[in-house]
């Protein structure tokens, strides 16, 4: 018992720091984001700043219990946590508000909770007690099929809730499952549909049904000959045929007109300069207004509470998705690379902390908050810097949000505990 309680509190404090500077930055940055007139107070909840400040307590709060929580609790309950977070999510779709066209919130006492945020340590929870399950084979193909209908069940839910950028987070867990043996084919195969999916949209499907089809001719007459690789190779063909006419369907029926536009601006596939500067205008005020405070911040920056673009609103949302250009902005270059650089090396540090588990479930967590974490930070940054399309996800622990600090205060701190009860062995 003492030695237990001796591990539970050896926390790793170089990703306690790394928290802990990142919350503090990110409070400071939307209190200058946030400000618009006169300032009155840090603690002001009438201002988006001093209701992150009652989450910053309540995941404080969080912590302590989490810390003083056996670390076998984790495990033995993960399924229990995914199935309540499951039914919290279902419930969205009758006791829900929508809010920007999303039905992903609950109303309690004047604010607002989005479960969608706290599925994601629940499911890296259930992924990974399934994958270190003794009956487990990642190998076998129905293993693998019962590990992806964990991921699949709330990423169905949240896309249905219109939460496209939510939903895209669940991917990321693609890694756990690499990491824990599963095929590198699937990893192959996913970068061979999302290539196929691109390029039909950025051309056409019967483009690239052809292109594809050409291929494959060559491939038979140069390389292969029999008739079982031939009937290969056209089981290939029609595969990629029905995902790139599915594909070239999806984006014309399924997908909002402002979430197409959206992609049509990133793939550029708009031919009408008009008709372009338009979309760009119309589409890309955000974007456009975030690179330019971004390039305004220079080297140091303008300073806290300085940034001119930051003080004039001409960023929308720059409290919440768009809080790394305030970051630029007032703290440079210099700044945002600091930000950038904590960022990677906390993804790295959970990583080298999962690897010296004995415990395939704490493991496979580890690789599920590292994952998490990435896909929010790699998403978040490159959109504000237009490297992909505008997808409303904020970025861990800056952005304006109290159940997104709060959930990845439990995704983070849910590891630490285990991290710091690695050496009892259950």
């Amino acid at each position: 018992m003492n030695l237990n309680r001796a591990n539970s509190f050896q926390l790793d404090w170089l990703v306690v720091l790394i928290y802990l500077v990142l919350v503090l930055f990110g409070y400071f940055n939307i209190v200058s984001a946030a400000t618009a007139g006169e300032f009155s107070s840090y603690f002001d909840l009438t201002q988006p700043y001093g209701k992150q400040s009652v989450f910053i307590g309540l995941s404080l709060v969080s912590i302590v219990l989490i810390l003083s929580i056996d670390a076998k609790f984790y495990e033995r309950f993960a399924s229990v946590i995914y199935l309540a977070s499951m039914v919290v999510l279902a419930g969205l779709f009758i006791f829900g508000k929508k809010i920007n066209g999303a039905m992903s919130w609950y109303e309690i006492g004047g604010m607002t909770l989005q479960p969608s945020e706290f599925a994601k340590f629940a499911t890296a929870l259930a992924v990974a007690k399934y994958v270190s399950d003794l009956q487990t084979n990642i190998k076998n193909v129905k293993d693998q099929f019962q590990a992806a209908l964990i991921v699949a069940v709330p990423a169905i839910l949240i896309l249905l809730q219109n939460d496209a950028g939510s939903t895209l987070v669940f991917a990321g867990l693609i890694f756990v499952f690499y990491r824990e043996g599963i095929p590198q084919k699937y990893i192959f195969l996913g970068a061979i549909l999302i290539t196929i999916a691109v390029a039909t949209l950025k051309f056409s499907a019967l483009f690239v049904t052809s292109i594809i089809a050409i291929c494959l001719v060559i491939y038979q007459l140069f390389f292969k000959r029999k008739k079982k690789k031939v009937r290969g190779s056209l089981l290939i063909l029609g595969l990629c045929a029905v995902l790139s006419f599915t594909t070239e369907w999806s984006f014309d029926t399924v997908l909002q007109k402002h979430q197409r536009d959206r992609i049509e601006l990133w793939l550029r596939l708009e031919k009408d300069p008009d008709k372009l500067r338009v979309m760009r205008r119309n589409i890309s005020y955000n974007l456009n207004q975030s690179e330019k405070a971004i390039r305004s911040g220079g080297l140091t920056g303008k300073g806290f509470k300085e940034g001119t673009r930051t003080k004039g609103k001409f960023v929308p949302e720059q409290h919440t998705d768009y809080i790394f250009s305030t970051v630029a902005e007032e703290w440079g270059f210099l700044g945002s690379s600091t930000v950038v650089i904590l960022f990677v090396v906390l993804i790295g540090r959970i990583l080298f902390l999962s690897e010296r588990h004995k415990s395939q479930f704490s493991r496979a967590y580890g690789y599920g908050v590292a994952s998490i974490i990435f896909v929010h930070f790699l998403i978040n940054i490159g959109m504000v810097m237009g490297l992909i399309p505008t997808i409303g996800i904020p970025l861990p622990f800056l952005s304006y949000g109290g159940s997104g600090l709060l959930a990845f205060t439990i995704l983070i701190f849910i590891f630490l505990k285990l991290d710091a009860n690695r050496l009892n062995v259950w």
